[in-house]
């Protein structure tokens, strides 16, 4: 009681203190006065941080708006006090409060909800719901989820043994959760115990960015139970889902997966301990991660111990870029176990296959693997009963590969991400990238704050009580990922940090290039996905081979950015215009890297361009939200 009175005492003296302190604005259009506006706190983490800046900058160069606008909007007393509660480690028992006046991503805190619903149920225009024993011991019902959570940033749904015991119940989730952003669903127990009935997934998820999805222990002891999953995740960007015990212990459930995960960007897809010891499972992959980018898919311990099951596997990441896919101790002693792989990993471009202890045990199994791809590794599997045809050669793959014709094989290399450097000329016209931000709206946090928070992957679990992050959850992976990114050893020659703080941004940049320094950005998103037409154009530093501090986004929740300096760049600024009216509507800063003899063979940049390491320079615009730091030449 006695420290929250002194708590109190002290910041209304600062308030006081603000009050009283005039202040006198200065700065023109395009930049940021060097002191605060008047009548503004001098308390306040903006205030503090146009201090720092002139102190470690100085006050005679311009100052970006663009940034500035991205500090900490909190008030003096609220930055005091959440400063206060970080260093007594309780700022999780105040996150709702914290989150909202730091302009954080946080998810909510879902309240179990045990509503009684009787007969038949549709659920439309809903959204962040915790279903908890929805529809047990139901029967002969249908529970219909149409257009549910469409469109949210956060959606946030969860289901837990929901329709078990049930007969003859039948679930439809009908255009579920499309357009969201960082969704997080998790089905647990779902179904289980059902007896006959269905579950349906139509369109679930499509065009979504950063979906985590978690069907643990889903239709166990289910009995004639079907699920289907149709246009499931088509067209999404950069997620994970994952199907933990699905279908365990089952008798003649059928589950399909027809377009799942179709035309996506980066998903990543584990079953564990799928339909195991199930009876007569009937499981259908068709189409499943076709025309994607770099699918990766784990199957471990699928149908292991099951009885007189049929996987067939059609059409499996055909098409698609790269893509990785792993299956360990697959049908594993289970008993006349019927697989077929036909058309399997037939990317174009060389993926990576591998099957270890499939089969082993098994006994009166029949396995096919027809027309499937290149670079697969059989280990420890079925000597008997398995059977191999049209198995894709490397030369032959090689021939199919350049058969594809360029605009197939860059179907995931967006057009005008990566030119050459002789675009940047005066009415050269070329494709403008999406360079639109799609994460989450966020802020920096003070460094006051964000000095005392924990930051490291040894601290995960500290992390996680502070931002509620529940296990396997969306939270949980945005932290680990974010953390492991900023932890890998910098690559040749790159020069890294992430940085929490602007004050730390600054640092970093101060430490690379010294003090004499201003950051740009894109001014706009104007001319994205359109042809735009160069106008006149400045090399910056002279257009001589310079340092410079690039910053990018990572997915956190406060503002936290990956800045790092790779030697040998040009930076440049350009106005582009319009093709057909010539008039201006933005101006574009854009690296060329000079020196690419370190990336990757198969990195985007030559897939677009052609030629490869270190032949070619390679060049890029600044996009929305992400910035570089240059020696000032003004």
């Amino acid at each position: 009681m006695r420290r929250q009175h002194q708590l109190l005492s002290h910041l209304f003296l600062i308030f006081l203190f603000s009050a009283l302190s005039p202040n006198v604005a200065l700065g023109g259009a395009g930049e940021e006065s060097s002191k605060p506006a008047a009548g503004e706190n001098p308390f306040t983490p903006k205030a503090s941080l146009l201090r720092y800046w002139n102190k470690q900058i100085g006050s005679d160069l311009a100052k970006s708006t663009f940034l500035l606008s991205k500090a900490s909007p909190m008030s003096a007393v609220e930055s005091a006090t959440f400063t206060k509660l970080a260093a007594q480690n309780a700022l999780s028992d105040n996150l709702p409060a914290f989150c909202k006046s730091a302009n954080l991503l946080c998810f909510p805190d879902l309240g179990q909800s045990l509503e009684k619903h009787k007969g038949n149920s549709n659920f439309a225009v809903y959204l962040n719901k915790n279903f908890t024993n929805y529809g047990t011991d139901g029967l002969e019902g249908t529970n219909s989820f149409d257009k549910y959570s469409e469109g949210d940033n956060l959606p946030v749904d969860t289901f837990r043994r929901y329709s078990r015991d049930s007969v003859g119940n039948d679930d439809k989730f009908n255009n579920y959760g499309p357009g969201g952003n960082v969704v997080d669903q998790s089905f647990t127990g779902y179904g289980a115990g059902a007896n006959g009935g269905s579950g349906e997934f139509k369109k679930y998820n499509e065009e979504v960015n950063v979906p985590n999805l978690r069907f643990n222990s889903y239709s166990d002891d289910g009995n004639g139970r079907g699920q289907s999953f149709k246009s499931y995740t088509n067209e999404t960007n950069a997620g994970d889902e994952s199907f933990s015990s699905y279908g365990k212990n089952g008798n003649g459930s059928p589950n399909e997966f027809i377009s799942y995960g179709s035309s996506s960007n980066v998903i990543g897809s584990t079953f564990s301990g799928y339909g195991e010891s199930g009876n007569a499972a009937n499981d259908t992959f068709k189409s499943y991660g076709f025309d994607g980018n770099v699918p990766e898919n784990n199957f471990k311990n699928y149908g292991e111990g099951g009885n007189a099951g049929t996987d067939s596997f059609e059409s499996y990441r055909d098409q698609s870029n790269v893509g990785d896919d792993s299956f360990k101790s697959y049908a594993k002693n289970s008993n006349a176990a019927e697989v077929d792989f036909a058309n399997y990993g037939k990317s174009f471009n060389e993926g990576t296959d591998k099957f270890s202890g499939y089969g082993e045990g098994a006994t009166n199994h029949k396995i096919g693997f027809k027309i499937y791809g290149v670079n697969n590794t059989f280990k420890d599997y079925a000597k008997k009963g398995v059977s191999f045809a049209k198995y894709t050669n490397k030369s032959s793959e090689t021939k199919a590969s350049m058969a594809v014709s360029g605009s197939s094989v860059n179907r995931w290399v967006e057009p005008g991400k990566f030119f050459r450097e002789s675009k940047l000329k005066k009415g050269t016209v070329m494709p403008m990238p999406d360079i639109r931000d799609k994460m989450p709206e966020r802020s920096f946090l003070p460094r006051t704050i964000s000095s005392k928070l924990p930051f490291s992957t040894s601290k995960l679990e500290e992390m996680k009580k502070t931002f509620h992050a529940a296990e396997n959850s969306s939270m949980e992976k945005m932290l680990r990922e974010a953390l492991e990114d900023c932890e890998r050893a910098p690559s040749k020659g790159e020069t890294k940090r992430c940085v929490p703080s602007i004050e730390d941004m600054i640092d970093f940049a101060t430490t690379v290039l010294g003090r004499n320094i201003v950051v740009r950005t894109t001014q706009s998103v104007k001319g994205s996905k359109q042809d735009v037409m160069i106008g006149s154009v400045k090399g910056i530093n002279g257009g001589k081979v310079t340092k410079s501090v690039s910053c990018h986004q990572s997915l956190f929740p406060y503002l936290l950015y990956y800045c790092h300096s790779v030697p040998k760049v040009r930076v440049y600024e350009a106005d582009l215009h319009d093709p057909k009216s010539k008039a201006k509507i933005n101006h574009g800063i854009a690296i060329c890297h000079v020196d690419t003899s370190d990336w990757s063979a198969g990195h985007g940049a030559f897939m677009a361009l052609g030629s490869g390491p270190g032949r070619i320079e390679v060049c890029h615009w600044i996009f929305e939200n992400d910035m570089t730091w240059t020696i000032a030449d003004y």
